[in-house]
């Protein structure tokens, strides 16, 4: 049994585990002082490897996390407090987190059969956008974004979380190609090619499909499968646009079947125009995320009040 279920500090009370990860577990906490906030907790407890000394996913996603604190953006969760330290012969590392009610997956699946409103849909988007174009003017992509990863709080407010895949980054730059999770993963990356932020923003289209569908819509269980299954919807790009560097070659046995102009016919001309340039194959032509909010669909929308 692990004995973390019993940790407790000083300045917080544990109160349940609400994830569980390869390195170590979120909890939901109280603050014992002061506001007596219900707070998240992030215990990452790893072995000591003198050799390797602290992994470097930690010390990037704590610097990451301390760089963009400072702003304070209101779409992407706050990090409050990081403690670290050896402990019975391993690195003990928590970082305290403002505590958001559920994520979005969660939230998707409170809906009602008819669907989410289109000004919900809208919202949604908008502010994911905004906390993507800060994360990207400031260098960052994030990586894995998918509804897990992205927060709902009561009041509607939606803020970016889990910066464990996160990296800086500089232009065209050869990033590591297992990250993202497959059904949200763009195919530059399925392609084992070089890729840059707009990563972050095939994910976002995917997510933007989710909220109309209510379901993931590319939903392939191995890297190739997951390919026929983006090809099916966005049609087989032109051998020129596949990159040269891919250890995968281009054969038009790819897409069997013809994809309808329509990403998804059920959606209006606006959203689909808009999805149709999140899911563009090319990721230099793939729209970002400051073009996607002056978007039409996404344009005159302001925040609901609920």
């Amino acid at each position: 049994m692990d004995d973390s279920c019993c940790w407790e500090s000083s300045d917080y009370e544990i109160l349940a585990e609400i994830g569980q990860g390869a390195y170590g577990r979120v909890y939901k906490a109280r603050e014992r002082r002061g506001q007596q906030r219900f707070i998240a907790v992030k215990r990452l407890n790893i072995p000591e490897e003198p050799e390797s000394g602290i992994p470097q996913f930690v010390i990037r996603e704590v610097a990451l996390l301390r760089k963009i604190e400072h702003f304070n953006h209101p779409n992407i969760v706050r990090l409050l407090n990081v403690s670290a330290g050896w402990q019975n012969e391993k690195f003990d590392l928590t970082l305290v987190f403002e505590y958001i009610d559920q994520d979005l997956t969660t939230f998707l699946s409170k809906a009602s059969e008819k669907g989410l409103a289109r000004d919900k849909i809208k919202d949604v988007m908008r502010q994911l956008l905004s906390g993507l174009d800060f994360l990207h003017t400031n260098t960052v992509i994030h990586r894995d974004l998918k509804p897990d990863n992205v927060l709902v709080s009561s009041r509607g407010e939606v803020k970016i979380a889990d910066f464990g895949l996160a990296r800086i980054y500089t232009y065209h730059i050869a990033l590591t190609p297992c990250v993202v999770t497959l059904w949200y993963r763009a195919p530059e990356v399925l392609l084992q090619s070089s890729y840059m932020s707009s990563v972050d923003l095939w994910s976002a289209g995917c997510i933007f499909a989710e909220l109309f569908l209510l379901r993931p819509l590319f939903r392939g269980f191995t890297e190739i499968q997951q390919l026929q299954k983006i090809f099916e919807v966005i049609g087989l790009p032109v051998e020129e646009d596949w990159p040269i560097e891919s250890p995968v070659c281009y054969s038009l046995t790819w897409a069997e079947k013809k994809p309808t102009k329509q990403l998804l016919p059920s959606l209006a001309h606006e959203e689909n125009d808009l999805l149709s340039q999140f899911l563009t194959f090319n990721p230099a032509h793939r729209i970002s995320a400051c073009r996607a909010l002056a978007h039409p669909f996404l344009a005159d929308c302001s925040r609901e009040d609920e």
